[in-house]
């Protein structure tokens, strides 16, 4: 059983920063992409930002400049450091990672962590 569990959600004033960080834990032979997802209330779900197993990062063009991806291989963990943030970056976050386990390569998502941005 493979887990993304999320932390790092929270509220913050325009212009601040947040880290999000999302571990992947069980039973993992290799983990492909790793990326970030958010949905804004009435809005589909977006791409933020994802990272390669070789660190090929790819930025939606809302965030390019505000937010950096990255991960640790050995932890399992990805990390969105979000600078500069502005009320229309509140949404729910979450991870998405494609994982090889012992038999198969699925696609896994984390729980979710609210970010909310007060102008």
């Amino acid at each position: 059983q493979v887990q993304l569990v999320e932390s790092g959600g929270g509220l913050v004033q325009a212009g601040g920063s947040l880290r999000l960080s999302c571990a992947a834990s069980g039973s993992i032979a290799s983990i492909n992409t790793m990326g970030w997802y958010r949905q804004a209330p009435g809005k589909q779900r977006e791409l933020v930002a994802a990272v390669t197993s070789g660190g090929i990062t790819n930025y939606a063009d809302s965030v390019k400049g505000r937010f950096t991806i990255s991960r640790d291989n050995a932890k399992n963990t990805v990390y969105l450091q979000m600078n500069s943030l502005k009320p229309e970056d509140t949404a729910i976050y979450s991870c998405n990672a494609r994982i090889r386990g012992s038999y198969n390569l699925l696609t896994y998502w984390g729980q979710g962590t609210q970010v909310t941005v007060s102008a």
